[in-house]
């Protein structure tokens, strides 16, 4: 900007600044957050730096004392990993006790609340007390093997005190002041300590491992064979002790919500004293016994929760608004920003999530606006400055053509995201297959890549992938033997892939990982006839090698397969109905997954994979029971030996899934005192109806 444009600039910022300083300091009020004003402070010091003859002595920054590759090996973790849902507020974490309240009412809710370090989730195995193992979170299933340089944290006991064998969570972290030392005398610098941690932790050489100074806490016990179980989150946290394994001090029980609230508010006033990073406090119900009862939803468990901070929040510019096509065809509109740090990293973009969101924020390009990481990840504007405006500020229009293909953009009645009404957009085929080939960890096939293969007309489905050959990608643009040889590997690899993965690779509206997971359960508990369970393509000795499937896998292939021809067939046999009375399947879900079936041209394309030789293996079978697993479950009414809660773990442990109403598909009720509606249901469709006692022998 030239003079006159920064002198209306700088006073515009010292008037804001003065404004906050007054609120805060005077009238004990917070209108933003403190970094806020740090950020305008920073952008008015430049201006000055850069025009010191608009320097003034009533300038704020005048003040007395302002401050001027190898691979990892992934392994199956013994227990499964979740990951947390996360509460902002004091009326959140309400909220939560109260969920918990109506799914479990009859308990007496105790709880504990942890400190959430910000580092890497690392699991150990020990065996008769020695570490053999130690695996990342991954994607809570499988974790890669890390072993070697866990080994090199000195705060991990290489022997426990006790000759048990367990498997125990907690977090890799970096101390602030050994981030310090490490980006005084290193050239690659880290942004936080948790970047730093990670990369630590991935380090194939453990001498620079043990070099970063590495720390370790430890909060989960999972697989175990202790002589004597720990009854609560307390007790288990005094078990690591006893066990020899470091775990935060600053731990604490409370009797009641609000004593947990106001922990919570406390720590994130004092968490800077610490000498490592935390982003929230982890709320967890003190009782594992009640945990068992609580179990989880599809994506977390419902015993716990994570308090996040408020995000860091900071002043950038919006230099323009753009948007973007997701592979669901939704227009996102985005924020391009003058770059800022937030939290750790620069953010140039933020999204502004949709059309109405813009509206009722009132967003110009222009604006001054501040951001932050919602959640700590993704950058998101939250609201404009409007008094720091200079009338030269425009408003956004937003389109009602495709910025890609051109096609007229719709927006469905009651759905806030405006959606590109061209199926065959080259925006939605390219993110497309950007999420299939993300999903079916197909390694080196990333944006520039299908960028480069779109381009050439190689690739326009997920099925062209899999026709690809050596003629096709020699010779183009930086491919050569080996880069060509790898990537092949890599796709032929991903011919192999379970049940949930292939289903969330589809790239389904609505069906995200989890939900994938629920719906490969439900299809492969389904009777299908033997013409539709063709042979899978053989397993090459080279894929099993670096596949996620070990050699006794790769020999009973025949049985483990869920082809893609009994998936189509499936879809064909299964209503809408039945879709949405899968537990954890909502009406929009199921909706979503039943119309994609539904379309030729999908059908098309899956049979297209199959052909090529892309072979589906059933999801491991979480236990087998005659009778049970594969069965649709109903329940109803109050059973006096059990709740309704363990009921449907008994249930989900032995292969089986629980509905919540009645239909033709239902297998059996199980119905309890004081059964309704259910019970009527059933009798008149002639389900199978059981009693408490009939449940309990079925379940043994």
């Amino acid at each position: 900007m030239d003079k006159q444009e920064a002198k209306v600039r700088i006073e515009k910022l010292r008037s804001k600044i003065n404004d906050l300083n007054y609120k805060y300091f005077v009238l004990d009020e917070s209108e933003v957050n403190e970094s806020v004003r740090d950020s305008l402070k920073k952008e008015l010091i430049a201006l000055e730096t850069e025009y010191p003859e608009l320097i003034t002595p009533e300038s704020p920054t005048q003040r007395v004392g302002s401050a001027l590759s190898a691979k990892f090996k992934k392994i199956v973790h013994k227990t499964r990993k979740w990951s947390l849902q996360d509460v902002f507020s004091a009326s959140e974490i309400g909220e939560w006790f109260e969920r918990i309240k109506r799914f479990a009412p009859n308990e007496q809710y105790d709880f504990l609340t942890e400190l959430k370090i910000d580092g890497l989730n690392i699991t150990l195995w020990y065996e008769e007390g020695r570490l053999v193992k130690a695996l990342t979170r991954g994607n809570g299933v499988e974790g890669e093997d890390v072993t070697h340089a866990v080994r090199a944290i000195e705060s991990v006991p290489l022997e426990l005190r006790e000759k048990v064998t367990i498997d125990v969570g907690g977090e890799v972290y970096m101390p602030k002041k050994s981030l310090e030392k490490l980006n005084e005398r290193s050239e690659e610098k880290f942004a936080n300590p948790r970047n730093a941690a990670a990369g630590s932790v991935r380090q194939l050489d453990p001498k620079i491992t043990a070099d970063r100074d590495l720390d370790m806490l430890f909060y989960e016990i999972g697989a175990n064979n202790l002589p004597k179980q720990p009854e609560t989150q307390e007790a288990l946290m005094q078990t690591l002790k006893r066990l020899g394994l470091k775990t935060d001090t600053h731990f604490k029980y409370h009797d009641n919500i609000e004593s947990v609230i106001k922990f919570c508010k406390s720590w994130a006033e004092k968490r800077d004293s610490l000498p490592y990073e935390i982003d929230g406090i982890v709320i967890k119900v003190n009782s594992l016994e009640t945990h068992k009862k609580l179990g989880f939803t599809a994506k977390a468990p419902r015993y716990a929760v994570a308090y996040k901070f408020p995000a860091e929040q900071v002043t950038s510019k919006v230099l323009d608004i753009i948007v973007q096509v997701g592979r669901t065809g939704a227009l996102t509109p985005v924020a391009v920003l003058t770059p800022t740090l937030v939290a750790g990293s620069t953010v140039s973009r933020a999204t502004l999530h949709n059309e109405d969101e813009i509206t009722r924020k009132d967003i110009r390009i222009g604006d001054t606006v501040i951001i932050q990481k919602a959640g700590d990840v993704i950058p998101e504007v939250v609201e404009s400055l409007k008094d720091l405006r200079t009338g030269s500020e425009r408003k956004f229009k937003f389109p009602t053509a495709c910025p890609i293909c051109g096609s007229a953009v719709v927006k469905p009645e009651g759905e806030a995201v405006a959606r590109c009404s061209n199926e065959k957009c080259f925006a939605v085929t390219r993110e497309s297959l950007i999420h299939f080939a993300t999903a079916m960890n197909i390694d080196g096939l990333g944006e520039k890549i299908i960028d480069l293969l779109i381009e050439e007309g190689l690739v326009k489905t997920p099925v062209d992938i899999f026709g690809l050959g050596k003629e096709d990608l020699f010779g183009l643009e930086s491919f050569k033997d080996k880069k060509t040889e790898n990537l092949l590997r890599a796709i032929e690899v991903a011919k192999t892939v379970m049940l949930d993965k292939f289903i969330f690779a589809l790239g389904i509206r609505h069906v995200g990982a989890q939900t994938s997971g629920l719906i490969g359960r439900f299809l492969q508990g389904r009777d299908v006839p033997a013409e539709y369970m063709k042979p899978p393509k053989t397993i090459s000795k080279e894929v099993a090698q670096v596949s996620m499937f070990g050699d006794e896998q790769v020999k009973e292939e025949a049985k483990d397969i869920f082809p893609i021809p009994a998936v189509i067939y499936l879809m064909k046999q299964v209503d809408l109905e039945e879709l949405q009375h899968i537990e954890g399947m909502g009406e929009k879900i199921a909706q979503s997954f039943y119309e994609w079936f539904s379309a030729s041209e999908n059908i098309k394309m899956l049979e297209g994979l199959f052909e090529k030789g892309v072979n589906v293996l059933k999801m491991p079978a979480v236990k087998v029971k005659e009778g049970v697993t594969g069965k649709v479950f109903v329940l109803t009414g109050t059973m006096a030996g059990i709740s309704r809660a363990q009921a449907k773990e008994l249930i989900v442990k032995n292969g089986g899934y629980v509905s919540g109403s009645v239909s033709a598909k239902t297998d059996c009720v199980v119905a309890g005192e004081e059964a309704g509606s259910k019970l009527k249901k059933a009798k008149e469709l002639g389900v199978k109806v059981i009693g408490e006692g009939e449940f309990g022998e079925m379940m043994r």
